[in-house]
């Protein structure tokens, strides 16, 4: 049995429920629902004090479930991600089956794969896309480490994570690319 299977059976019931999970992922600690779910979204706008017209970041388990969320990827889009050496976060045009919230006003959605082991079995459990955003309120530093957090964060949300907490490596958030409508790549944030 995993170490986080604790967690997950715990997170699980608040996610489905349209509730605020805060977690570390293969990045930065993240504030995190159903990225399906318009109602949850809302909730993590509200949280963060943020626009909603600053889209949010979304996390997958695996590549092929892009198919499901981004209309017409990339036909190498597996080799490409597979190239990255850091956690990527790639940003798609044409954004599928999400809640309306999540998505930018143009259309695109920003999008990582994630080889995390503990956001994995999470959003493999889930079978949906996590809503990730770093653990922070709107134009305050994003969190390297769970102790970062704000109480205002971990007092707002659903369910806390245990998993990791204790960990004192500073995480930095990943890097993002936008891949265009000709299949160019620009770098947005290295």
């Amino acid at each position: 049995m995993e170490i986080f299977e604790d967690d997950i059976t715990a997170a699980l019931p608040v996610l489905r429920t349209g509730g605020l999970i805060l977690y570390p992922t293969d990045t930065i600690w993240g504030i995190g629902c159903d990225a399906t779910d318009e109602t949850a979204v809302k909730k993590v706008y509200e949280l963060k004090q943020r626009e909603e017209s600053k889209s949010l970041v979304i996390l997958l388990a695996d590549v092929r479930d892009l198919l499901h969320f981004v209309a017409n990827p990339r036909p190498d889009i597996a080799d490409v991600i597979a190239g990255f050496d850091r956690p990527t976060t790639v940003i798609y045009e044409g954004a599928l089956g999400l809640a309306p919230n999540v998505i930018n006003t143009d259309g695109s959605i920003a999008i990582r794969i994630v080889k995390d082991p503990f956001c994995r079995h999470l959003i493999k459990r889930l079978r949906k896309p996590l809503v990730s955003t770093s653990a922070n309120i709107s134009g305050q530093p994003s969190p390297a480490a769970f102790q970062e957090v704000d109480p205002a964060i971990v007092n707002g949300v659903d369910y806390v994570v245990k998993y990791r907490q204790s960990e004192a490596a500073a995480a930095r958030a990943s890097r993002i690319i936008k891949i265009h409508k000709d299949g160019s790549i620009s770098i947005i944030r290295d």
